[in-house]
Parts: structure tokens; sequence; C-alpha cells
């Protein structure tokens, strides 16, 4: 049983070191808007019940029971985020805050019988995967739209970060996960690009857009 204070740098550091596997204690101070010794007697305490592996001025890692508890927090997170959106009509620009609550509830047999209650999802609403109850996850080998070219035609799958404003920016562009999306061109200068989709003959997708949108080549 962890505090949800525990939880939080928990997900916090399995989120930041997902590709990299180490985080740096500067990186994560901003990344949850706290002062460097809370965030340091933090890992201390951490460490001391296994959860990571820390030592002064190095990066931190998780270690694989830290690893574990991170990703059953997480699985919490996104089934309850799937759950507000196909069980209670919430949009998908709606449920971070929700879910960010209902992650912290002690109860297995509560978030077992709201995967039954989907069907099992593999992804949540923003196509990210949902951990199975041994906390293995696994993303699929999608490709950011930024890394596409002209001429390239991909189904939009995933996001890469889910704030609000960015889904909202996606709701008011009709850009859905599923999407058929075809590349028109590619602006040398910044990268803009130029794209069709669904009733859109034409639309501009800055990069900036573009490096936050997953997606898979269709042949």
């Amino acid at each position: 049983m962890y505090s949800q204070t525990e939880e939080n740098y928990l997900k916090a550091l399995f989120n930041l070191g997902n590709h990299k596997g180490e985080v740096n204690v500067n990186e994560l101070s901003r990344e949850l808007d706290l002062k460097m010794p809370t965030v340091n007697s933090m890992m201390k305490k951490l460490a001391e019940k296994g959860l990571i592996h820390y030592e002064s001025y190095k990066p931190v890692r998780l270690s694989e029971k830290g690893k574990k508890e991170a990703a059953l927090i997480i699985r919490k997170h996104r089934l309850t985020e799937m759950f507000l959106v196909e069980k209670m009509g919430f949009g998908w620009d709606e449920v971070h805050n929700i879910a960010e609550q209902v992650e912290h509830i002690q109860s297995p047999e509560f978030f077992a019988k709201m995967d039954e209650l989907l069907g099992f999802p593999k992804i949540d609403p923003h196509g990210s995967p949902i951990p199975d109850q041994s906390g293995k996850m696994a993303w699929p080998e999608y490709i950011k739209l930024s890394e596409c070219k002209a001429g390239d035609t991909v189904r939009f799958r995933a996001v890469t970060h889910s704030s609000d404003e960015f889904l909202k920016f996606l709701n008011s562009r009709e850009l859905l996960l599923g999407t058929i999306i075809h590349i028109q061109s590619v602006e040398p200068f910044d990268n803009t690009f130029t794209v069709s989709y669904g009733n859109r003959a034409s639309a501009m997708l800055s990069h900036i857009a573009a490096e936050k949108l997953l997606t898979e080549k269709v042949s």
C-alpha cells in the first residue's frame, strides 16, 4: 500500500523514463513542480521501499518492483479514462483529471470489474496501451506524423501528449483516432504539413502538432 503522493512520483518516474530508463532528479522536480529537497527526500523513501535505484547526484531508475507498481497505477488511470468515455459519454479531453483521482482507489476488484464491463480493452481513449494485470505493457511500432513525408498515407493511432488543450485542438480539426491522413506536402522552412482527411480537402498542421500524432502507414 502506497500513499497518493508516492504513487504520483512512481507514475511520473515511469512516464519520464519510459524510453531511456533513467530520470534526472531536476527533470522530476520540474515535472511535479516541487522543490529539489522535497523530491530528494521522497527519492530516499522510495529507495528504502525498493521501488527505485537512487544515489545522490545520479539519475534515478525504477526497480523492477517500482516499474510494476507504476504500470499498475497507469493501468487504473487508463481503464478509468476508457470507462468515462465508453460508458459515461465523456469526451477524450474531459477525462484526465477525473482519472487522476480514481487511479488511487485501492481495490483490484473494482478495476477488474471495470475492465470486464469494457470488454478488456487494450488501449485507452488516446490510443495509449493499457498495462495488463501483471503490469506488462508494450507500445506498437507507431511513427510520428512529423517523421512522414509528402505522398505518405497514414492512419492516426495515438497521441504522445494528451493535454486537454491539445485534444480540444484535435476536436476542432475533427481529427479523431482511426482517421486516414493523406500528406500532400511538407514545407521545408518550418515543417508545416499540408494534409487531407475526412471531408477536409486541405488542412495545415504545424510541426508541433505533427510531433504529437502517432500513426501507422497505410499500404
